[in-house]
């Protein structure tokens, strides 16, 4: 290619080698799907959801009315808040993690605790979020003296991962593949030496092309 590289150049390099371009496009994008449906270890998430409640001498009539009211919600909060932190730190508790992730939070301003749980064995992952959710209120139970702790939601099993996405990681491939392949188009261009219009020799040398001989036997094939 000329040392004058413009844009309309580098477009005609890749129309030129457009079969190149798209062929080595599909072949990575075909790659990473492979790659992501058999490498690649599904991972699979679920949770569990418990609840905390304070009550001081005020709330219990609160509690025996049936009715929450907002102190027993900001009460109830920061308990929440308390015992996640005694949760995290429980061996108890993290003992039960069997080589899981485990997140243990509370919902923002309220008195719900979220157990999540994420591994590659999606029966594990239930097993592990419900054991939690039940170890959590033993130990509510065996360092607090007020307030009560529930449960709300128990973990299932999940049915789909939640990664790999395949459709994501093909069209990274068909990405990174396009990319690719036009680079090294370029490149191959670049260090062509070889002379395939008259402009090119105008361009290299400076010369001006007055006349060319026609390949005769190209044209008669």
């Amino acid at each position: 290619m000329p040392k004058n590289i413009t844009i309309k150049k580098i477009i005609g390099v890749l129309l030129h080698r457009l079969k190149f371009i798209l062929l080595a496009t599909l072949l990575m994008g075909i790659l990473f799907f492979l790659y992501s449906k058999f490498i690649i270890t599904p991972m699979y998430t679920t949770s569990a959801m418990i609840y905390v409640q304070n009550y001081n001498g005020a709330s219990e009539v609160n509690k025996e009315s049936g009715k929450i009211y907002s102190a027993d919600i900001s009460g109830s909060s920061n308990l929440a808040s308390i015992c996640v932190t005694l949760f995290k730190n429980s061996d108890e508790i993290t003992s039960l993690y069997d080589g899981c992730y485990v997140d243990i939070s509370v919902n923002e301003k309220t008195f719900f605790i979220t157990i999540s749980v994420s591994g590659d064995d999606p029966q594990k992952c239930a097993n592990v979020a419900n054991q939690v959710a039940d170890k959590c209120q033993d130990v509510f139970n065996s360092f607090l003296q007020y307030g009560q702790i529930g449960n709300i939601r128990e973990a299932k099993v999940p049915t789909n991962p939640y990664e790999p996405s395949n459709l994501k990681n093909t069209l990274i491939g068909l990405l990174v593949g396009l990319a690719a392949s036009c680079v090294i188009a370029i490149l191959l261009e670049l260090i062509d030496t070889t002379i395939k219009a008259d402009d090119d020799i105008q361009e290299i040398y400076g010369l001006p092309v007055f006349a060319e001989i026609p390949d005769f036997e190209s044209q008669s094939r």
